[in-house]
């Protein structure tokens, strides 16, 4: 699917989503028509291309509807680099705090891991003939390599006589046979003795006032590092082990890093995603004046305002514009309003969307239908000790009924209530397994079951202690 990321239209974008989040069709809506013209900008063969901006996208809606959801799952329909910040973690320029260019730097370094990973898929086969050709090095040396013996006719070359054959015609044969045994998965836990790459450590403490920021630090990591000579150490694996290890870094020489990194500043500009959760929690309360914490929420968001319009950000790997990065903002606005944010950054999330609160009817088909459901994901957990869960039907409704009503009573946190009820309905099976219910038995809730085991948590008036 996310090959053909470039033939996804919104409609097919939002059915991708329906697949794990339910309801919210506005939202989904809404993300994937901003998704669809990316690719449309990308195909705009006129000087205008670069001129056309994203619609960023303000979300407002009480926690647990599905605002996060929504936006990490856009990333993963299109394969996009995708960073999650709180807007309440930040602090304005001189105070003590990360700055807001850190969700930047966050964004690219996303950006570098799914280049890197797209590029070691690339060179994947051509890197593990290497890793078999150096595994075969250790276990048959090459004959020229000081202190070679011939191999006996008890290492696995029994077919042809070892006193008339060359040592190079012994070594190729006896290699072929290893390295037909390792195709067979045969010498996996044999141990060998590798040389590891080692990164010497490098600390930088506190220069100056303390005020260098990532970027620049990690610059100075990176430069000293280089500069300094690669040391190896000797380690003692089993060929399973050894093998991720030297795939790693046989993949890194066939991979040119300025090419990777040129490339994710790259995808980072077109197709990155940031989320700015809790983006109500930085604005100025209404009827309030402007001094006290105001003062510093303001100097957030006017922090946040040249990036989110547009501007040149510094990492360790390069300079990287936000002009086309998607910004998606959320918050519930329960104290504030988004007309609370300043004039400026307001303009720029022109997209508003209100996510509705989760009904019993929502939760029941949460529970039932997304391909990542918590009853599927209970039951996957059950089935690793091959004992197996099952839910009748109006059990479903039940735990929907009543993680609903605890939402109603105590505090509405939306669907992630399933979690604690889900929780405190299943984790007695959990403790006993395996060691009371054992391999290959069947575990079936019920409606009455449901109702017996949730019934303390629905008749304490004081929920607290349930609440996420």
């Amino acid at each position: 699917m996310r090959n053909d990321i470039n033939h996804l239209t919104p409609r097919q974008i939002v059915g991708e989503l329906d697949k794990y989040i339910i309801g919210q069709h506005d939202a989904k809506r809404n993300v994937a028509i901003a998704l669809r013209n990316r690719i449309r900008r990308m195909n705009v063969n006129s000087d205008i291309q670069k001129d056309i901006v994203p619609n960023n996208i303000l979300m407002i809606g009480s926690t647990g509807v599905g605002k996060t959801e929504i936006a990490r799952r856009l990333a993963k329909v299109a394969n996009a680099p995708f960073t999650k910040v709180e807007a309440s973690k930040f602090t304005e320029v001189g105070y003590v705090g990360r700055d807001v260019e850190s969700m930047v730097r966050d964004l690219v370094e996303q950006s570098v891991h799914l280049v890197r990973e797209q590029k070691n898929e690339q060179v994947k086969e051509k890197a593990a003939e290497a890793v078999e050709e150096a595994i075969l090095d250790i276990l048959i040396p090459p004959v020229k390599s000081p202190g070679f013996m011939k191999p006996t006719a008890a290492q696995g070359v029994q077919d042809f006589n070892p006193e008339s054959a060359s040592e190079d015609e012994l070594n190729e044969r006896t290699r072929d046979r290893f390295r037909e045994k390792l195709k067979n998965g045969e010498l996996e836990d044999r141990k060998i003795e590798i040389n590891v790459k080692q990164s010497p450590p490098v600390g930088i403490g506190m220069i100056g006032n303390g005020m260098m920021d990532d970027a620049s630090m990690a610059g100075i990591q990176d430069m000293i590092s280089g500069m300094m000579p690669k040391r190896t150490k000797k380690r003692k694996l089993t060929i399973a082990e050894a093998r991720k290890v030297l795939m790693e870094e046989e993949a890194s020489k066939l991979i040119d890093f300025d090419e990777v990194k040129e490339e994710a500043i790259k995808l980072a500009e077109n197709n990155g995603i940031i989320f700015i959760d809790e983006i109500d929690k930085i604005a100025s309360k209404s009827g309030k004046g402007s001094g006290g914490p105001d003062v510093s929420r303001e100097g957030v968001q006017r922090d946040l305002l040249p990036i989110v319009e547009g501007s040149a950000v510094n990492t360790k790997y390069g300079i990287i514009n936000t002009d086309h990065v998607l910004f998606i903002a959320a918050g519930a606005f329960h104290v504030s309003k988004p007309s609370d944010l300043i004039p400026e950054l307001q303009g720029r999330f022109p997209i508003r969307v209100e996510l509705s609160s989760l009904t019993e009817e929502d939760f029941y088909r949460i529970l039932k239908e997304p391909k990542n459901a918590l009853t599927k994901q209970y039951q996957a957990l059950f089935e690793a000790e091959e004992v197996y869960l099952e839910f009748n039907d109006e059990s479903i409704r039940e735990i929907a009924k009543l993680a609903f009503k605890i939402n109603e009573e105590v505090e509405n946190i939306g669907a992630r209530r399933l979690h604690t009820v889900m929780s405190h309905l299943l984790n007695d099976f959990l403790f006993d397994v395996p060691d009371t219910i054992e391999p290959n038995s069947k575990i079936m809730i019920t409606k009455e079951m449901v109702q017996e085991r949730l019934s303390t948590l629905v008749q304490n008036r004081d929920l607290s202690q349930y609440i996420l």
